[in-house]
């Protein structure tokens, strides 16, 4: 832009000094090249040329400059009578576009003429030109081609040129400049007769035409997808698909010219196409297409495309799927066993995995499993039947082998044979190691240890998140092999579990077990940390452990970050395993910082930060607390020992009282002088009691009726609870209550309250049932009925320990009572005595 107004200013400057030399415009002064186009880097030749009669060069000594832009260009002078010259010479012209001036040197620099100069490259031939039929309305022929890799740096124009061989039309279409392509119209060419057609580009150095090509329109026609109407099983033949298809709406009027098609088909478990389309030529959209050596009973997506001769092939059709007829299976099936003894039963817990082998064909859509402890079909001896991969059952425990086959709506498979090997308690792998191969697929390596009788391994793996026998996968692995790569639907940050087991010829030997990620991160949670335990300087911490769905990998450490206010971090590394750690040399009586660290080999996960104080453990503390135990423990044991060795009565008999003897003792003995030594009284003023075993009392009415009566003696025969307290003992004031483990040495039963005056009648003594022989001149231990102390004969029914017409006369005289064979009633005569 720039060049263009400094051109401008220049000629409008000569064109004026031009007009006042004459009465004719001619130019002060020119400006002449060899060319104002050039090829870029060519050399160049310039040469300028000013009339003696111009005004700025009347009576002046001028100087001539050639500039190339800004820079002075070297340049001869010639002068004669009618001009003055000064010429330059461009060796190399390195610009695609620049000003040349000429400039006169006098009292200031002036220019007075000047010209542009540009270059660049001739054009190309195009490259590349092809054409494309569009057979949609309205039908069109669209050519494209390729400018050429160079720059020309120059306006290039292209122009396309048609020849139709039939008709000898010829038709020539300019195109716009930098447009490499153009769209015939319908009117411009025939669809079934050929046709030439070239591209012709021209610049200001030259011109180049591309290589003509000649075609026919509709063989360059690029047809729209085609589309598939059905797909069907070919009867009567196996693996045999048929295809009925046709053309799209705006193409279906070429049903009677003959297409070429391509099919491609893929399973319904596989994710990519077939590699090779298969090609059916020269055919016709209104006869179906048969495609065989298909898979039986398989169903089977297809696509189709289409083109007419060698045209474009159109785009793929919308996929259809069909089935192949179907046949009996056939082929073996890889198994896997896995069985417990069940030794109350006598029977063989299995469980049995199976998948297909690479000979193994369905057949079929659906397809069932049956396992039989028989080689011949049958119900009688089948124990499964399952539309799984697995299955779970019990056979008896000198079973050798079963019997896994394929069944469908076609048939049955030969049975496969699956023998029973029982599990040994051998190991054949020294390590097993996972890694991750890819983002599908893991990578298994083992090191086993080399046995004449080793047959091959079993890797099973199954993802540990997951419950359920259809998870397990195995494979099969020759006993050469030391690593296996496995694939599946392997997800990241799930853990998965590897078992390899060795299989020998009698048996399947000891597993080793890995978990394995496909890919980890750092652990989605942190457990807190808990304090267990405190002493001294040290503090243990504990946690629990992360869930495994939150682990997102394999935990390689737990790492304890604590520190003291203003103090230095401390770290401290734990083993996995054991969730704890002990943090040694803590201060007493400062408040510590931690924070727990889980870290995988995807990343790491702090925990939240916990706020603890050791306890102060004073030495000198502990010390007086151990002295004063040991002082208190020495002080007890010189007590009991001076207690049990002393003489003093008082003082012995107050910590080991004397237990008196019933069957050896009497009521003289025991208030003795030297019984009051042995019981001493806490208060000196109050008489010694005198301790007995104790007496219970019972109120009776003075006259039983006869279900009272009745009860009583069908109660004889056990008396033990008439030991019961009922009122206190007459000789310890206040003693009410016994001793539950205390055997009642008799019972006296009152005909009204212990409290009330003395009755008229007497009192009744019951004997206890008692087997401790209180009396030493006792002899029998059945009751026996016993008369009052008094005089008075007995009343009947005051009797209740057997019978008193046996055990007194009526006639005879009271016998004599010898008062020290029984002692409590001695006391209770002299108590009565007292009370009178």
């Amino acid at each position: 832009m720039i060049s263009t107004w400094v051109s401008v200013i220049v000629m409008l400057v000569v064109f004026v000094d031009g007009a006042r030399s004459g009465n004719d415009i001619q130019p002060c002064a020119r400006v002449q090249t060899s060319s104002s186009v050039v090829l870029l880097g060519s050399p160049v030749t310039a040469t300028c040329v000013i009339r003696n009669d111009c005004s700025l060069v009347i009576r002046q000594a001028v100087h001539i400059e050639l500039r190339l832009g800004d820079r002075l260009i070297p340049s001869r002078h010639v002068a004669n009578e009618s001009y003055m010259v000064s010429e330059a010479f461009i060796s190399s012209f390195n610009h695609t576009r620049a000003l040349l001036t000429c400039c006169i040197q006098a009292t200031k620099s002036q220019v007075v003429a000047g010209v542009e100069i540009r270059a660049g490259y001739p054009p190309e031939a195009p490259q590349n030109l092809s054409c494309q039929t569009n057979l949609t309305t309205p039908n069109t022929l669209t050519c494209s081609w390729d400018a050429g890799q160079q720059e020309t740096h120059l306006l290039t124009k292209y122009t396309l040129h048609t020849e139709i061989w039939d008709s000898n039309e010829n038709h020539t279409y300019e195109l716009p400049p930098g447009v490499h392509c153009f769209t015939i119209l319908r009117s411009d060419f025939v669809l079934f007769s050929e046709m030439k057609i070239y591209v012709k580009a021209e610049n200001d150095l030259g011109e180049a035409t591309s290589a003509p090509i000649t075609l026919e329109p509709i063989s360059a026609a690029k047809f729209d997808p085609p589309k598939i109407l059905k797909i069907q099983a070919v009867p009567k033949r196996s693996g045999c698909l048929r295809l009925s298809w046709s053309l799209s709406k705006h193409q279906v009027w070429m049903h009677y010219y003959r297409l070429n098609l391509e099919v491609r088909l893929k399973t319904v478990d596989k994710s990519q196409w077939s590699e090779r389309p298969i090609l059916v030529s020269r055919v016709r959209q209104s006869r179906p297409v048969d495609h065989c050596r298909l898979l039986h009973g398989t169903k089977y997506f297809a696509q189709i495309r289409v083109r007419y001769q060698q045209s474009p092939w159109s785009e793929w059709s919308s996929s259809q799927s069909g089935v192949t007829l179907e046949t009996a299976p056939t082929g073996r099936l890889d198994s896997w066993m896995k069985l417990s003894r069940d030794h109350m039963l006598k029977q063989l817990n299995i469980h049995l995995f199976w998948k297909p082998s690479k000979q193994f064909r369905a057949n079929s859509q659906n397809v069932s499993y049956i396992v039989s402890v028989q080689k011949l079909p049958g119900e009688k001896g089948k124990v499964c039947s399952t539309r799984g991969n697995y299955c779970t059952f019990k056979v008896p425990g000198r079973a050798k082998k079963v019997y896994l086959s394929a069944v469908n709506a076609a048939g049955k498979s030969s049975p496969t044979e699956v023998r029973i090997y029982q599990p040994k308690a051998r190991g054949g792998l020294l390590d097993v190691t996972a890694v991750p191969c890819d983002d599908i697929s893991l990578m298994v390596q083992w090191r086993s240890v080399v046995t004449s009788d080793l047959t091959g391994y079993v890797v099973e793996w199954r993802p540990l998140l997951k419950t359920g026998l259809s998870h397990i996968l195995f494979e099969n692995v020759d006993k050469n092999q030391s690593s296996l790569i496995i694939t599946g639907s392997f997800e990241p940050y799930k853990p998965y579990g590897i078992c390899v087991y060795p299989r020998f010829k009698d048996g399947i030997g000891l597993p080793q077990t890995v978990n394995a990620y496909l890919r980890q991160k750092a652990p989605s949670m942190v457990p807190k940390l808990q304090i267990k335990k405190t002493w001294k300087s040290y503090i243990e911490l504990t946690w629990d452990e992360i869930p495994l769905d939150q682990t997102n990998g394999i935990i390689q450490n737990y790492k304890i970050f604590y520190w003291v206010e203003k103090g230095p971090v401390n770290i401290v590394t734990a083993d996995p395993e054991e969730r704890k750690v002990i943090l040694e040399d803590l201060n007493t009586v400062s408040l510590y910082e931690a924070f727990m660290m889980v870290s995988t080999s995807g990343g790491s996960l702090n925990g939240s930060t916990i706020h603890f104080e050791n306890e102060p453990s004073d030495a000198v503390e502990i010390v007086l607390i151990v002295t004063a135990s040991g002082f208190g423990l020495s002080l007890l044991i010189i007590v009991i020992i001076l207690t049990c060795f002393s003489k003093h009565k008082r003082l012995k008999g107050h910590f080991c009282p004397v237990v008196p003897d019933p069957a050896n003792s009497s009521i003289k003995r025991w208030t003795s002088e030297s019984t009051q030594d042995t019981y001493p009284a806490w208060d000196n003023e109050e008489p010694n009691p005198i301790y007995l075993s104790h007496l219970s009392f019972l109120d009776l009415p003075l006259k039983l009726n006869k279900a009272e009566d009745d009860l009583w003696i069908n109660s004889a025969e056990d008396t033990s609870d008439l030991g019961e307290s009922i009122c206190g003992s007459p000789f310890i004031p206040g003693y009410c209550g016994s001793n539950s483990d205390s055997v009642p040495y008799a019972t006296v039963i009152f005909s009204g309250p212990c409290s009330s005056p003395p009755p008229k009648d007497p009192h009744v003594y019951l004997r206890s049932e008692s087997t401790q022989p209180l009396l030493e001149a006792e002899e029998s231990f059945s009751p026996k009925c016993y008369q009052n102390m008094s005089t008075h004969g007995m009343l009947r029914e005051h009797c209740f320990f057997g019978s008193c017409h046996d055990s007194v006369p009526e006639d005879e005289a009271d016998p004599v009572i010898v008062w020290d064979d029984f002692p409590f009633l001695q006391a209770l005569a002299m108590n009565d005595t007292q009370n009178n």
